[in-house]
């Protein structure tokens, strides 16, 4: 099923009702409001709601109000203003993915996404081509790791994302039309109350186009929320089309000015498609002073790709036809996540949470990889059905995490409180692979290749930390807070066309963190300063060998670095951020081949981390009238290699909105990347040395309606 929108009608849909709209009332006259003083709200470190500033760890919370005033409707938008944050859109996964960067490692695996309190991709990797934005309530990340809580743990950080709860909510449709040919209609809406139950409903679908070549994906999402008393059920499903675009390869220092800036070198028929059906079932009772909690889900997704990557920049010829290979793949995967825990309250001081939680995962993967040749600029690509497929893949990976877990918050005195978390592991995992030649066997090779492996590891994993309350005058704080975090987590997989059996070493972090909050002018200013520390151990990364992906572990590294995030809020309708991060992520211990020759890396930079990055924002965002938004982010100089011989230069984005708000509703025009600059943002896991960019200039006419 592929959902397509015009790139004519929604525009002349949205003149229409503008012309047609009241006319509007151009000025307000009332003095500006003082801003409430309220509680920011977070759940992702604690499972329960609590104030973000009385938690010794760095947390920003981003309102699902402000990021419909801000025109975001991607994870890229919507966290372009948090500090040390940088999500790179597109990726390996097709340009509806992203591949986020946090305390400076970006890679597919290294945080945690969880959705609704349920981690979003599960066993396996964060499913970031599925995440919609539509009746997000608000999105929190936590940054570092998060040992305790979750079974599917993350090291640099964690972002929830929190639709509204069912039968909250106005009733909203929203449409927009925009450059190359994109579009979307989305719905949301609480329902009317059926045999006790609370309902709500969000309803999504949407046409991205892009300035690459044969690049755009359309999607489509449903979301169904019910509640009745302590029982709660989602239902979501995804529909998702995508034709991928191709990375830009590098040569030596630089991207090679051989290929074009947009050519796509994927076989004409290049998809990747996803089917994917979650469903989620819970129950919550109060158990005296605490509560009880337990939550089911069950996810099954279908995956259907076929892609390719130049592996010889140079154009093809009667000699030597083929300069890229690709692959066809049918991947299945079933998640399982149960999750059981009880809050109590022993004494008024003292608050404990246990639980245990388990997560199941399971993937078949077969696929068959081709040579084929295609122009540098992209032309002439054949379609992969014409091509002889060269070696078959077969890959089945089974995973059970286990855990017990336990977290005590103590309050001795109201200024000071202690946060002790620990989880025992256990974690169980099978693999089969197998490699067959499917156009003739190859030189010395056998006619079969493969293997099994598996392994099963029980090991602890926990927190520490402390915060304090160091003044207060009125509505006026700062707190002092630390934090220790020791966590751990079975070596990612990324199902690639590969049939690599064996099962890499566990992954293992140990991070320190200190850092202070403050709150000023009656709570108008909020700002947050933090300094870590993280020692990592067997990193996965990705290497090419023979032109196919493989997955090693990369010794060890250092990340470090500080972040600065900083909120005015002028009046109730006006705001203002402010951003900025120093990172440094260096090898400590990693001896890597290049070209046969043995390398020792300590003391090399990471690719892709950039050592400065900084945001600032602007939004006016009235009731009714004119409302508008700016945002500028800023990306330092990073390594485009781990050898350090390639270094991309420094680059800044702008970002802007403007709009008018009736009485019915809003229409508003945004525009993203508006200087146009196109440098290198996520390296490609799959072609060697290759670099997706940053998506061109685009613009996007939306118009709401509430009602």
């Amino acid at each position: 099923m592929t959902l397509k929108l015009s790139r004519h009608v929604l525009p002349a849909m949205l003149a229409v009702l503008a012309l047609s709209a009241p006319a509007p009332v151009w000025c307000q006259t009332e003095e500006p409001e003082t801003p409430a003083v309220e509680e920011t709200i977070q759940v992702t470190a604690t499972r329960v709601p609590e104030d973000a500033e009385t938690v010794p760890a760095s947390i920003t919370v981003i309102q699902g109000d402000e990021m419909r005033a801000r025109g975001a409707t991607d994870l890229t938008s919507a966290l372009a203003l948090a500090a040390g944050i940088s999500v790179a859109p597109g990726g390996d996964n097709g340009p509806a993915g992203s591949v986020p960067e946090i305390w400076g490692l970006r890679e597919f695996d290294a945080f945690l996404l969880v959705v609704d309190g349920v981690p979003w991709g599960g066993a396996f990797n964060p499913a970031l081509t599925t995440l919609d934005l539509t009746d997000v309530d608000r999105i929190e990340i936590l940054r570092g790791s998060a040992p305790v809580m979750y079974g599917a743990t993350s090291f640099v950080g964690v972002i929830h994302v929190l639709h509204r709860q069912a039968g909250e909510g106005e009733r909203e449709v929203r449409l927009t039309g925009g450059s190359y040919g994109s579009g979307s209609a989305s719905f949301s809406s609480a329902l009317p109350e059926a045999g006790g139950f609370q309902q709500s409903i969000a309803i999504n679908g949407e046409q991205h186009g892009f300035k690459d070549d044969r690049t755009e994906f359309t999607r489509g999402h449903l979301l169904y929320r019910a509640t009745r008393g302590g029982f709660r059920f989602d239902l979501d499903g995804t529909i998702l089309a995508q034709d991928p675009a191709s990375p830009h390869p590098r040569v030596g220092t630089g991207l090679t000015p051989l290929v074009p800036l947009d050519a796509n070198h994927n076989p004409s028929d290049a998809k990747i498609d996803e089917n994917r059906l979650h469903f989620v079932s819970g129950y919550d009772r109060t158990l005296g002073q605490g509560n009880w909690s337990t939550t089911l889900s069950l996810t099954r997704s279908e995956r259907d790709t076929v892609r390719g990557f130049l592996n010889r920049i140079a154009q093809p010829t009667p000699a030597n036809p083929n300069n890229a290979r690709g692959y066809e793949q049918d991947l299945s995967i079933i998640d399982v996540y149960f999750d059981t825990h009880v809050v109590l309250h022993p004494q008024s001081d003292l608050q404990l949470i246990l639980g245990f939680d388990h997560l199941y995962g399971r993937a078949e993967g077969e696929a068959e990889d081709f040579d084929y040749g295609v122009n540098l600029n992209g032309s002439g690509a054949p379609d992969s059905s014409s091509l002889t497929r060269r070696v078959g893949f077969e890959v089945e990976d089974e995973r059970n995490f286990s855990g017990l877990y336990a977290q005590g918050e103590w309050n001795p005195v109201p200024r000071l409180r202690f946060l002790v978390g620990a989880r025992l592991n256990h974690t169980a995992e099978d693999r089969e692979a197998e490699e067959e030649p499917l156009a003739g066997e190859e030189p010395g090779e056998e006619e079969e290749e493969g293997g099994s492996d598996s392994r099963t590891v029980t090991r602890g994993s926990g927190t520490f930390g402390i915060n304090f309350l160091a003044w207060e005058r009125d509505d006026d704080a700062i707190w002092l807070y630390t934090d220790y975090r020791n966590t751990y987590k079975p070596a990612a997989i990324d199902f690639g066309p590969e049939a690599e059996p064996d099962i890499l070493e566990p992954e293992t972090a140990v991070s320190y963190e200190v850092g202070a909050k403050g709150r000023h002018f009656g709570g108008r200013l909020d700002w947050d300063v933090s300094a870590f520390q993280m020692d990592f151990e067997n990193l996965v990364l990705s290497q090419v060998v023979n032109g196919l992906p493989q997955l090693i572990n990369a010794g060890s590294e250092r990340f470090k670095g500080i972040e600065l995030e900083t909120r005015l809020l002028v009046r109730t309708d006006l705001s203002a951020q402010l951003a900025y991060s120093w990172h440094e992520a260096q090898f400590r211990d990693f001896l890597r081949e290049f070209d046969g020759v043995p390398r020792q890396l300590n003391g090399n930079f990471l690719e892709m981390t950039a050592e400065h990055m900084g945001s600032a924002g602007v939004l006016w965002a009235p009731a009714s009238g004119w409302i508008g938004s700016v945002a500028w982010n800023y990306v330092g100089e990073r390594w485009l290699n781990q050898r350090n011989t390639a270094l991309a230069p420094d680059y800044s984005t702008v970002s802007a909105g403007v709009g008018y708000r009736f009485s019915w509703g809003e229409l508003r025009l945004d525009g993203e990347n508006l200087n146009d600059t196109r440098p290198p943002v996520a390296e490609s896991e799959l072609g060697d040395a290759q670099y997706y960019r940053l998506p061109a200039r685009s613009f996007r006419l939306g118009w709401a309606s509430h009602f």
